[in-house]
């Protein structure tokens, strides 16, 4: 079983987190645009268990790929900690009607620009969204990693976010009145 272990961060400036980096001797891996597709049924059994069902197109430059990721809910820890599984696919459209057919329905989809990086063997990524502003999200194998990496980053007293971006998204529309 795979599980994802990280820590979500809202930040002011991603220039500055950027030249941090650099500072670090960070390896800049790719700049990306995502966007990613949340699925649930009628019931919102998944959204109700802390669970999601993604379809992630990812652009790098010219290049696609598409990923169904499912994550678990989230187990009690300082960091964002689930279960993950995620499969590369090759027809994104073809995976929706397979998604449809057995009950599951795009219910909100998230926009995003990703700088990613690595350091201190997690993988760091500098997040910029409509409507939230600017994050980073350190993930690694452990926790001692993780907080290692953010300590180094200058970032030890920026509290961690468990709110996944949907979630953050919905009840930033919902405080607009939208």
């Amino acid at each position: 079983m795979c599980i994802e272990i990280e820590a979500k961060l809202k930040v002011d400036s991603l220039p500055a987190i950027e030249e941090k980096l650099e500072e670090l001797g960070a390896e800049f891996l790719a700049e990306q645009m995502q966007t990613d597709c949340h699925f649930d049924d009628v019931n919102a059994t998944l959204t109700t268990a802390d669970q999601c069902l993604r379809l992630r197109r990812q652009s790098v430059g010219e290049n696609e790929e598409f990923f169904l990721t499912y994550k678990g809910a989230k187990g009690k820890s300082d960091f964002k900690k689930r279960q993950e599984i995620e499969i590369e696919i090759r027809d994104a459209d073809s995976m929706q009607k397979l998604l449809a057919a057995l009950g599951y329905e795009k219910v909100f989809t998230v926009e995003k620009k990703r700088r990613l990086w690595q350091l201190g063997g997690c993988s760091v990524a500098l997040d910029r969204l409509p409507l939230l502003g600017d994050f980073v999200e350190i993930e690694g194998p452990d926790d001692a990693r993780i907080a290692d990496v953010q300590k180094s980053m200058g970032l030890e007293h920026v509290p961690h976010i468990a709110e996944s971006y949907a979630v953050l998204i919905k009840k930033e529309m919902a405080r607009r009145g939208g």
